[in-house]
């Protein structure tokens, strides 16, 4: 939503999936003249993961691979530059990881234990709405900016 103002650096971010993109978009924000806005995946111990708080970083970065969480930032200032603001850090997420991923933390799996028929119907759609956005990000991504669409110029007399 805060991208829709035009003026607000938005990034988010997992530490455990690229360093480099998460240290890339800290430093843009800091960076950036106006307000910034840094999303993060942090796991935590009401995440209840299975391989335990040891590992949250690595849960970060199956978080991405599955496609749960999905790495992006947008920066206005490219806009002026005739670049598209919005750039998706995230590769094309393993889908057929996402179930498998839900099941790694007990926040999930306690839904399933106590509502089987439930659960898996939740399950499913989160799935459909992870690949929704992932799609919607991608969009966004290929956009063009610095042209006029044909069809849109306006005419001086």
């Amino acid at each position: 939503m805060a991208m829709t103002y035009g003026y607000v650096y938005v990034a988010q971010v997992a530490m455990g999936s690229s360093q480099n993109q998460y240290f890339k978009a800290i430093r843009e924000a800091e960076e950036y003249p106006g307000p910034s806005l840094v999303i993060a995946y942090s796991p935590c111990i009401n995440h209840g993961l299975r391989n335990g708080m040891g590992k949250t970083q690595q849960q970060a970065e199956d978080a991405v691979a599955a496609g749960y969480w999905h790495l992006y930032r947008f920066d206005p200032r490219l806009e002026a530059e005739g670049k598209n603001p919005f750039q998706l850090d995230s590769k094309e997420p393993d889908w057929s990881k996402f179930q498998d991923f839900l099941r790694s933390e007990v926040r999930y799996t306690s839904l399933l234990k106590d509502f089987p028929g439930e659960a898996d119907v939740l399950f499913r759609h989160a799935e459909e709405n992870a690949k929704w956005r992932y799609n919607n990000y991608k969009r966004l991504s290929l956009q063009e900016f610095g042209t006029v669409p044909a069809g849109t110029e306006t005419k001086t007399e």
